[in-house]
């Protein structure tokens, strides 16, 4: 009985060694603070605003036409270095707990950080815009900072 479990022990300490050796190796492979990246560009405010095209009246949906006419007049004045619109599908609970799909449009307007504070005043003025011309319930924004380089 003796000699079985000296053999045991003597299998598990060197199981242990081999592992205890073989862990930095192991750990190295996970390295998390690798070298970071270049850093590159000026730290800008990215926003996308996101504009429904079904009115809740039951009236005509949003047309191409106007809503470019709508970037043209409210939107273009207050971000003329450029901005970019695309077309997308969205869907979003109304505030009757319906669920909407519909038509969007995607706005994203890209400025620097120092702008921010004038630029956040122009954005809830477009928002407040659409609401009422279109007669919307909301526009989404989301901004996130970023790193521009043109």
């Amino acid at each position: 009985m003796t000699l079985h479990f000296t053999r045991n022990r003597a299998a598990l300490a060197t199981a242990g060694l081999l592992l205890a050796a073989a862990a930095p190796t192991a750990y190295a492979g996970l390295d998390t603070e690798a070298a970071p990246a270049p850093t590159r560009g000026t730290p800008y405010i990215e926003t996308q605003l996101f504009f429904g095209t079904e009115r809740p009246d039951g009236g005509p949906a949003v047309t191409d036409r106007q809503f470019m006419a709508f970037v043209d007049k409210e939107v273009t004045p207050d971000f003329p270095n450029g901005l970019t619109v695309q077309n997308g599908r969205g869907q979003w609970r109304d505030a009757n707990g319906k669920i909407e799909k519909e038509r969007s449009y995607e706005l994203i307007l890209l400025y620097p950080v120092a702008a921010a504070g004038a630029s956040d005043r122009k954005i809830e003025e477009v928002r407040r815009a659409y609401e009422k011309a279109f007669g919307q319930e909301a526009v989404a924004r989301v901004d996130g900072r970023t790193r521009v380089d043109f």
